[in-house]
């Protein structure tokens, strides 16, 4: 069985002497004694994703070849969406523990939806990221510990709600878009030891907006490895470099695309959409989940899994769940296969129904992820 996102922050603080963190991908071998780990997040840099991408990255293709570094094959949770990996990596829990169960969801007791991306903590609106993501985080663990830990991250994800949720505990350092980045990586890295994780979204950008294998996506994939480069050709001897992702991701072409607001089936019955377009969550009017679940395996006969909240929280594909994150989940959960997606256009934002690559279901593409660890 492959390790997963889970795994990384409690292997990293375990190369670092953190009471009680288990190195449970094997590092400690490959990486030997280190003061100091950089984990650096590749938003969308999927493991099946490698092979596409080495032609444009010479180290990503000289790890491939056994030539640099050493590589396993990782999962990332489900859903295989950005906002539920992030906490996952910082919790090292799964989705139904911390409760980030998607990039959207609704808030129970209303009719809202939040979107964790865009989420910024107001009381009258938003909830409090340490109510609705409860969990101690690993770097809250490490500085309990005396251990230091920074995030080096863009200055707007600085007091964000998703920002607190995964990195709570963090000594932030904000980089802003003139900034060299693989430079204030390494120098965080090369100051003190400890802890330092970054997070690059360019590759994932490039595939939702171009679409995976395009001139932009491989143009990002270049940019990806020269900062990777970078960062080893910068490793003091007494470092570990480990660059993993959060998902990978697939191109969706048009004919796959159903939207819930031109047809009628789809729409009827519904209170709140959420989720996003590879897996919904569907919140009924009282009475009619039976009804919409119907419908739906009606008209998305071999494309997806329908289940009612009970069943897909028995299937486990969420981790246990925590009885307070329960109404969370659609009355009817929709899991796409194949390379379905479910569009919303009459609930989100349209610029969604213009994107060509998704993720977020549980095929392999979209949940198999690398971790690469090098040592300095």
């Amino acid at each position: 069985m492959p390790g997963s996102i889970c795994d990384v922050l409690p292997a990293a603080a375990a190369l670092l002497g953190a009471p009680g963190a288990t190195d449970g991908l094997g590092l400690t071998e490959p990486v030997g004694p280190v003061d100091r780990v950089a984990v650096v997040l590749i938003d969308g840099m999927g493991w099946h994703l490698l092979p596409e991408l080495a032609g444009d990255a010479p180290l990503l293709a000289s790890v491939l070849a056994g030539d640099t570094g050493w590589l396993r094959e990782l999962t990332c949770t489900f859903p295989s969406t950005t906002p539920s990996s992030l906490v996952s990596l910082g919790t090292g829990a799964s989705p139904g523990e911390h409760g980030v169960l998607g990039f959207t969801l609704n808030v129970p007791g209303t009719d809202r939806v939040l979107t964790h991306i865009l989420w910024r903590p107001n009381p009258t609106w938003d909830p409090a990221p340490g109510a609705w993501q409860p969990l101690p985080t690993w770097f809250e663990r490490l500085r309990g510990a005396g251990i230091a830990a920074r995030a080096v991250l863009p200055a707007p994800f600085i007091g964000s709600g998703l920002t607190d949720a995964a990195y709570r505990g963090a000594d932030f350092r904000p980089t802003r878009r003139p900034d060299d980045y693989a430079a204030r990586l390494a120098d965080e890295l090369n100051a003190a030891p400890g802890l330092v994780y970054g997070y690059t979204a360019a590759l994932d950008t490039a595939a939702h907006v171009f679409g995976i294998g395009s001139p932009p996506w491989h143009e990002a994939a270049a940019r990806v490895d020269a900062l990777l480069t970078r960062l080893i050709e910068a490793l003091p001897p007494n470092a570990a470099l480990l660059v993993t992702a959060d998902h990978g991701g697939l191109n969706v072409p048009p004919d796959a695309r159903v939207d819930i607001d031109t047809d009628p089936r789809l729409a009827a019955g519904l209170r709140v959409v959420a989720g996003e377009p590879r897996v919904r969550y569907l919140h009924t009017e009282p009475g009619a989940a039976d009804d919409v679940r119907a419908a739906w395996c009606e008209v998305l006969d071999g494309r997806a899994q329908i289940y009612g909240r009970d069943e897909a929280v028995a299937t486990g594909m969420f981790g246990p769940v925590a009885p307070a994150h329960l109404a969370r989940i659609g009355d009817v959960v929709v899991v796409c296969t194949g390379d379905t997606a479910i569009l919303a256009t009459g609930h989100e934002p349209p610029e969604s129904a213009r994107l060509i690559g998704f993720h977020g279901g549980p095929s392999p593409a979209e949940m198999a992820i690398p971790l690469i660890a090098w040592h300095g």
